[in-house]
């Protein structure tokens, strides 16, 4: 089954109420309400930690940010506003452990690494615009955690340097197609990019990262083979935020997570055969040979006596040679299924 993460990123607005909310959500039991079945929830959340000393330049951290989505006056009291601490992000993977789920962080800077002192994500996630920042995959290769690569920006040059900068401590690394374009317009999404990665780094676990609004892409990536899906999490698309409205609402993130399993439960193996489901429904719609006019018991049938009606318990059509030429022991009406111990 694919391994789907809830990135919470910072649709938490700053509250470390509202991604305890979004965990619960992602918690819950999922349904199939047709068969009555419960299906396996998502398997992570995924938080997103900055360093402010090392995110942007002074002057793009001091310029005026007024707009409906802006927690402060500048862009930098925008993110500061939208950062938890350390110990806020440890209540969280606590919070999710106690729910069954991992605990995934992006981590965007080495000065990040400072939550390694209270806790151990299960994963590490690379941004995709930090692919080519060779120190901190350095500094997260370090400490051994599996790591996954967003290829939203990169091309195979700068996956490939990613890839061998991370070998250099462990192998542990899965890649996610991505589409850096919010939200990605679906003439761009380009999902055979993901039978591309499965095929030239097989010793990868590959997977696809979703910018598109609905869910129709992360269930034709799951259906190409992707191993993991990662799709944004929220609990109101109209809540403040830039990522709110692109991201899947408590009703979305039921509807794709009902259909990836059931998608998942549809593969299935390869080869041809009748489902034991399906002989039911074999018997009452496929068809039968079947008397064409009213036939008396001792008459001879003929090839111009049969034809095929429903049900299909009778003689099929490559059986006709077991009836024609029999002879009839009882009377049949036009249009009735002739059956073995109807003939002599």
């Amino acid at each position: 089954m694919a391994y789907i993460i809830g990135e919470i990123g910072q649709n938490h607005n700053g509250s470390v109420d509202i991604a305890k909310l979004l965990i619960e959500v992602v918690s819950r039991p999922i349904y199939d309400k047709l068969f009555n079945k419960e299906l396996r929830v998502m398997d992570a959340v995924k938080l997103t930690k900055r360093d402010l000393k090392q995110e942007l330049s002074l002057s793009q951290m001091s310029r005026p940010y007024n707009n409906e989505n802006s927690f402060g006056n500048t862009y930098g009291e925008h993110r500061a506003f939208l950062e938890l601490d350390d110990d806020q992000h440890f209540e969280l993977y606590k919070y999710a452990k106690s729910k069954g789920l991992d605990f995934i962080e992006t981590l965007c800077a080495i000065g990040c690494l400072s939550i390694l002192k209270l806790f151990t994500p299960d994963k590490l996630k690379v941004a995709s615009r930090d692919l080519t920042n060779l120190p901190l995959l350095s500094a997260l290769a370090e400490t051994k955690i599996p790591i996954i690569l967003s290829t939203g920006m990169a091309g195979k040059q700068e996956l490939d340097q990613a890839i061998e900068i991370i070998n250099q401590y462990h192998s542990n690394i899965s890649i996610l197609h991505c589409v850096s374009e919010y939200p990605t317009r679906y003439e761009n999404v380009n999902l055979n990019t993901i039978t591309y990665l499965k095929k030239n780094y097989s010793e990868c676990t590959i997977g696809y990262s979703d910018h598109t609004i609905g869910i129709a892409t992360p269930l034709a990536a799951v259906a190409l083979g992707a191993e993991i899906i990662e799709k944004h999490i929220t609990l109101d698309r109209q809540m403040k935020g830039t990522d709110q409205a692109g991201s899947l609402a408590i009703d979305g993130i039921y509807r794709m997570m009902r259909d990836i399993r059931n998608l998942e439960l549809s593969f299935g193996v390869e080869s041809i055969f009748i489902e034991e489901s399906v002989k039911l429904a074999r018997e009452k719609l496929e068809r039968s040979i079947a008397t064409t006019r009213p036939l008396f018991s001792g008459h001879i049938i003929k090839e111009e006596d049969i034809h095929l009606l429903s049900p299909g318990d009778g003689f099929k059509w490559k059986e006709k040679g077991s009836v024609i030429g029999r002879r009839l022991v009882k009377d049949l009406p036009k249009d009735e299924i002739i059956y073995k111990d109807n003939l002599k």
